[in-house]
């Protein structure tokens, strides 16, 4: 029987246990602050296998080798390069220890966002995870664990590098914070659906919070899985007593919630941060071989983007798909994406967005383009630009292929026919992305002019799809419409097919629908007129231009439409008749022209790096000052940035373009600000630092990119900073206000010994601490201010930094 089918097998009769903490238990074994945890668990393998052993002990049917941490560039901080070799030494170490146990080869995050939403190229982090997975393979583990991860491309990216080299069971699990999102604004849903397309085994939530909050996140999740939950809470909160950081919760606190998360749907249940071999024994007494919720559905019917989802099932309106995107026949938008230009692709997706698209079609199809290089830089754009899923709509399997690698969510595929060269290769492309598909009834030898056709090759597909483990639920069937200036009947037949795909066969359907009126006089009256007929016949998307302004139903349209009006004789000349009387009806939402200093405004608002240094000079050509520039556009703009960031309008990525935007516009301003002497903030100057013996610097780097756009100058000393020199910094700078952060409970405690030492030298500065594991209560108890995320920290210290020119001047005063 091999490991994949035993815990299938396993699942189908209990709720699994899985260990807890690896970190803290390391640390009580003797583990100091600031070294890698890989490393020196195969320089005490003894230590490890026992803490291996004392988890199976406490009733885990899987524990995770200790290599969290052992991917390229985390290993690279310690001067580690032989990552293979480390992860193999690792996984045989708990096999050893493991006994009948399984072994779960344990991947977690490098550090570093992935492109589109940070600096990491998604190909190298593949290639990054591919080689940590290929030592755990040598090493034997029976499964694997992608846990703790902030980032929904970088889970994918770690899903598909396993996937490429293995069929293993693989876990995946995300951390949220407080809103119920990832850092990078996933919500777990959302997730969800990204992930068990693309592969996952089983999925859930570990990290950032206790038992009470993490049992929501899997009631959320449970009504749309199809595969196993997963749920690693920590033991509640991290507290600072003694000079130690401990977890606020006893073993059997934490164990007495086991009930709940199985009546939640949990399917695999262990311990995160604080938790002990104790823990997971009161958990494991406590579910005493609970059966356990199995996903309670096999297929599902829905499309992701970074931020949100669409499901489409049940009863509700017709979904709208944006057609804008598109540049056939669109001359400016060809010519923006000839010059690899982005800004009409934000902004048509912002415009459709805003009249009601729920879906946006993407095409790159220029000719003389690359079109594989343009449509990755439209998902890049779009996955920042816009929360809403996408169509990848192109002809190029190639370019469909890349489209779907890079798109950090679940796409619908515009479209696959029965054409041979598309069916044999867009099938597997589709199922190894876990897309869903637009099945076109068309062939080689045909476009069906006929409902019964049609259906033939609908069916025909269908079977193809079928083998490659495709359900109906992925599928989503064009209607086919033609012009009916051309074909009289095309209205009737494509109704047909609409009814029979909805009602009969019991999928999902689709039309263009502009394509029916084409050669058409008052084109919106016959578009709106089959649209309300195509929704009676149970159409259940639309694609077409959600900004144009729909029409009410009219009769003539409808005789044409169902094939009474011969040859659209009474209609044309009717219409034709009246002239351009009713065209008001068919004009679409235009597109405000912007002044200069607007669209720097709105580069700034949208994140947009590559057009900003344009609109920068075209202002500044145009006569307005770099002083006001800088003041009345660009401050106010990343002040809104900020207010939507804290509205959760705006989320991790967004925050970051902005200021990245706003950081270009200062590079093209920096001759003209040193020439003005513009200072927004005075002179401050804030020191930032992560802690010594933590190597973490998202966070950090995330408040300084945005504390220098907000005008303040910013001393960055990196990560894995000693007290002595974040002293000595303070001391030369005279700076007034210091940032400290941490990620690990481990490393927390090292801020207050920098806190201790400056108030020995009775130095006269505000601390700022942040991080993962920080608290409010944790920060008041060291004597310093808390920030819980970037805008957070840009508040306070222009709070602190009007403050302490207030105290300056009340000085200058007094002398």
């Amino acid at each position: 029987m091999s490991k994949l089918t035993k815990i299938d097998k396993l699942l189908k009769k209990r709720v699994l246990i899985l260990d807890g903490a690896m970190g803290t238990q390391l640390h009580k074994h003797g583990m100091k602050t600031g070294v890698s945890p890989e490393i020196w668990a195969l320089k005490n393998p003894e230590v490890i296998k026992r803490i291996h052993r004392d988890y199976c002990l406490a009733g885990a049917d899987i524990i995770y080798t200790c290599t969290f941490g052992a991917n390229r560039i985390k290993l690279r901080e310690y001067g580690i390069h032989n990552v293979i070799e480390v992860n193999k030494k690792l996984a045989k170490l708990a096999k050893s220890a493991a006994g009948d146990k399984l072994v779960a080869g344990d991947i977690g995050p490098t550090g570093k966002f992935v492109a589109p939403f940070g600096p990491l190229d998604f190909e190298e982090a593949v290639d990054i995870f591919k080689e940590q997975a290929r030592g755990l393979l040598q090493g034997g583990v029976d499964l694997f664990v992608v846990e703790t991860m902030m980032d929904i491309q970088e889970a994918r990216a770690a899903l598909i590098a396993i996937r490429e080299m293995t069929d293993k069971f693989v876990l995946v699990s995300l951390t949220y914070e407080k809103n119920e999102r990832t850092l990078n604004g996933t919500g777990p849903i959302t997730a969800l659906i990204t992930l068990q397309s693309l592969g996952a085994n089983a999925f859930g939530c570990n990290c950032s919070s206790g038992p009470l909050q993490m049992i929501q996140l899997i009631k959320m999740m449970k009504p749309y899985a199809k595969i196993p939950l997963i749920a690693k809470p920590n033991a509640g909160m991290p507290k600072f007593s003694k000079g130690v950081t401990t977890f606020d919760m006893s073993a059997e606190i934490f164990g007495s919630f086991a009930k709940q998360f199985i009546r939640a749907g949990v399917n695999l249940l262990g311990g995160c941060c604080g938790t002990t071999p104790e823990h997971i024994r009161n958990l494991k007494k406590n579910i005493a071989n609970s059966t356990g919720i199995l996903p309670r559905r096999s297929h599902l019917s829905a499309l992701s983007s970074a931020r949100e989802h669409v499901i489409l099932e049940g009863k509700r309106d017709i979904v709208k798909v944006g057609e804008c995107i598109n540049p056939t026949g669109k001359n400016p938008l060809q010519e923006e994406l000839k010059k690899g230009k982005m800004s009409l692709v934000r902004s048509l997706a912002a415009q459709q967005q805003a009249a009601g698209a729920v879906i946006l079609d993407v095409n790159a199809g220029v000719p003389g383009i690359d079109e594989k290089d343009t449509i990755e830089k439209m998902i890049n754009v779009l996955s920042l630009g816009t929360k809403l899923p996408l169509v990848i709509d192109s002809a190029d399997i190639d370019v469909m292929e890349r489209a779907l690698r890079l798109y950090p969510g679940r796409a619908l595929i515009n479209s696959i026919s029965e054409e041979k060269h598309k069916l044999k290769k867009l099938l597997p492309v589709a199922a190894k992305y876990g897309a869903m598909c637009i099945v076109l009834p068309l062939n080689d030898r045909e476009v069906p002019k006929t409902f019964k056709r049609r259906r033939e090759i609908v069916l025909r597909i269908y079977k193809q799809a079928k083998r490659f483990g495709l359900t109906k639920s992925d599928l989503v069937i064009d209607g086919l419409i033609m012009t009916v200036s051309s074909y009289p009947q095309a209205g009737l037949q494509t109704l047909k097919t609409i009814r029979w795909a909805a009602h009969t066969f019991k999928v999902n359907t689709i039309c263009g629908l502009s394509n029916i009126s084409f050669g058409m006089p008052q084109r919106v009256l016959i578009n709106s007129t089959y649209l309300s007929l195509l929704k009676k016949a149970g159409l259940s998307m639309v694609i077409s231009n959600p900004m144009q302004q729909p029409a009410k139903y009219n009769k003539p349209a409808e005789r044409v439409l169902m094939g009474k009006d011969k040859n659209a004789h009474s209609y044309i000349s009717y219409y034709n008749k009246l002239g351009n009387k009713n065209n008001k009806s068919a004009g679409t939402m235009k597109e405000k022209i912007l002044t200069p200093t607007e669209k720097v405004f709105n580069a700034v608002i949208k994140g947009d790096r590559d057009d900003i240094k344009e609109y920068v000079l075209d202002a500044l050509d145009s006569k307005v000052g770099p002083d006001l520039l800088v003041h009345k556009v660009m401050i106010p703009a990343i002040n809104k940035v900020g207010a939507m960031f804290e509205a959760k309008e705006y989320f991790l990525p967004q925050l970051i373009a902005s200021a990245e935007a706003m950081k270009a516009a200062f590079v093209c301003l920096k001759p003209y600000l040193k020439k003005n002497k513009i200072r927004p903030h005075g002179k401050n100057i804030i020191i930032l630092a992560t802690v010594k013996g933590d190597i973490h610097d998202i966070g950090k780097n995330i408040v300084s990119l945005l504390l220098a756009n907000h005008g303040f100058e910013v001393i960055d000393l990196g990560k894995d900073v000693g007290t002595k020199r974040i002293i000595s910094e303070i001391c030369r700078q005279k700076a007034p206000i210091v940032g400290l952060s941490a990620l690990m409970t481990t490393t927390m405690v090292n801020m207050k010994e920098v806190i201790e030492a400056a108030k020995a030298k009775k130095l006269k500065c505000t601390f700022i601490i942040g991080g993962a594991v920080i608290t409010s209560s944790f920060a008041r108890s060291i004597g310093a201010e808390y920030a819980s995320d970037g805008m957070a920290a840009v508040n306070l210290v222009k709070r602190l930094s009007l403050k302490t020119q207030c105290q300056l001047g009340n000085l200058q005063d007094a002398l």
